[in-house]
């Protein structure tokens, strides 16, 4: 048995729900990717006294204290988190950090993995599964939303993420995601979603997104995201001030798809925004100009790719 266990997890995009109507027995549904260049790492040791140290270290001793008491372990253990994902910024943060806390204390227990069940214990996955799902294989996924059932949303769709295309992220460091008791509200006060708005996304989704991005065609796949990315931004715009969280990101991402960048949208609640490149040739001239316009001032920008796998 292993007296030390370390985990790495990469952060994740979410494009969007499916059906926020549910009026076909689920609710929700999404789309998601894992990506490189921020990530969760975090290590588990045995000790004589339990700590918990590093970002979000806190937030991961309470994961870890709910675990120990229903797999009934109870030795010390000392908790180090030596990277995280940026909190309240649609990149998944707690959920990687939840699961990531899981892995590691049933890894170093000689424990099977359980992300789904632990994700339920630990309440992630209320609404979205595509974190679950990309914890295991990593690349585009697309999860089934709630029904009635006590479980995590199932993946349904998974597809290879090309490795050619890029990632152009922008992170506004001076804003946060609608997150807590402000995102509960968000969903009770909104307005009922349209069934035929939820069925144009699916289909958009099924006969658009996944053949694109199967087959590699950005054109297309930008195309049907950006279009979802507009109906659900639209539909959240009340709780959040507009179709983006961040003037800034929509000011970036307007100058990004005037230079040629696909696919623009918002991650979560944001304030994190995305778009798509073909090559990483054309993600370093498009951030170069972007760089060079004023509206990007004060927001990081990153390239990245897509992840085909999950967990390390």
């Amino acid at each position: 048995m292993t007296d030390s266990v370390t985990v790495t997890l990469p952060a994740r995009l979410h494009f969007g729900f499916l059906d926020m109507h549910g009026g076909l027995g689920r609710r929700f549904g999404s789309l998601g990717l894992g990506i490189d260049g921020l990530r969760t790492r975090l290590t588990l040791r045995r000790a004589d006294v339990d700590s918990a140290l590093g970002p979000q270290a806190a937030r991961g001793a309470q994961y870890l204290a709910s675990l120990r008491q229903t797999l009934g372990l109870a030795e010390g253990l000392a908790l180090t988190v030596e990277e995280a994902i940026p909190a309240h910024a649609g990149l998944g943060s707690g959920t990687q950090l939840a699961l990531g806390v899981a892995a590691a204390l049933r890894q170093l227990n000689g424990l099977a993995l359980d992300p789904a069940g632990d994700a339920l214990l630990l309440q992630r996955g209320k609404r979205s599964g595509i974190g679950i799902g990309l914890f295991a294989q990593g690349g585009f996924v697309v999860d089934g939303g709630n029904g009635r059932a006590h479980a995590a949303p199932p993946v349904i769709a998974r597809v290879a993420f090309p490795a050619a295309w890029r990632i152009i992220l922008l992170l506004d460091p001076a804003r946060q995601g609608v997150h807590g008791g402000a995102e509960l509200e968000a969903f009770r006060d909104l307005p009922k979603f349209p069934a035929s708005m939820a069925a144009h996304i699916c289909r958009l989704t099924l006969m658009q997104i996944l053949p694109a991005l199967a087959q590699g065609e950005l054109a297309p796949f930008g195309a049907g995201l950006a279009e979802i990315q507009a109906l659900v931004g639209d539909h959240f715009a009340p709780a959040q001030g507009g179709r983006f969280a961040s003037p800034a990101v929509a000011g970036a991402l307007d100058v990004l798809v005037r230079l040629g960048a696909y696919g623009p949208g918002q991650s979560s609640w944001g304030p994190t925004g995305f778009a798509f490149a073909p090559n990483e040739q054309k993600a370093l001239r498009l951030c170069a100009a972007l760089r060079a316009d004023p509206v990007s001032q004060g927001l990081d920008i990153r390239i990245c790719r897509g992840l085909n796998h999950g967990l390390d």
